[in-house]
């Protein structure tokens, strides 16, 4: 059998250990440390944060601070500010990577494939064509282009722009 060596996801072992522990989407966000944290932007009831193990390159979350985990909760001013921050991050990537389409979503529930059920979220993740190959189906490991750090600095610019 072949291998691929992917030592950087054992950072990815490692936090899905530790997610019990915690909520990152209320945890980071009082660190106060946008840049270590990926925080992108904050709003008065929300935020974007990049997503630490993305999907593809660009790929945010968008959360409330409120730790809730029933999408029904949340409140008409908390939806308004969601949205106002997806069709913000949509904007910043469409200008910045120049991606041909996108996925916009969200996983309701551990069943449904979220990571962290109790805190709902939204995920927008760019998308080429051609960006699904080989790599992810049989290797199951994704080719990223840019370091975290770089693509942070792309987009914050973009961010404070918009």
């Amino acid at each position: 059998m072949d291998r691929i060596w992917s030592p950087w996801r054992m950072e990815y072992i490692q936090a899905a250990k530790e997610q019990d522990a915690g909520c990152i989407f209320c945890d980071l966000p009082v660190e106060g440390d946008d840049e270590r944290t990926k925080i992108l932007v904050r709003g008065e009831l929300a935020f974007v944060i990049m997503n630490s193990f993305p999907y593809n390159p660009g790929h945010l979350m968008v959360a409330p601070f409120r730790h809730v985990g029933d999408f029904g909760a949340l409140e008409p001013t908390e939806f308004a500010e969601v949205d106002a921050l997806l069709t913000r991050s949509i904007r910043a990537l469409k200008g910045e990577m120049e991606p041909h389409g996108f996925n916009l979503g969200m996983n309701l529930g551990r069943v449904a494939g979220a990571g962290i059920p109790d805190h709902v979220h939204w995920h927008v993740v760019p998308r080429w064509n051609g960006d699904t190959n080989f790599m992810p189906v049989v290797g199951q490991t994704r080719v990223l282009p840019e370091l975290l750090d770089e693509t942070y600095a792309r987009l914050l610019l973009r961010f404070q722009g918009a």
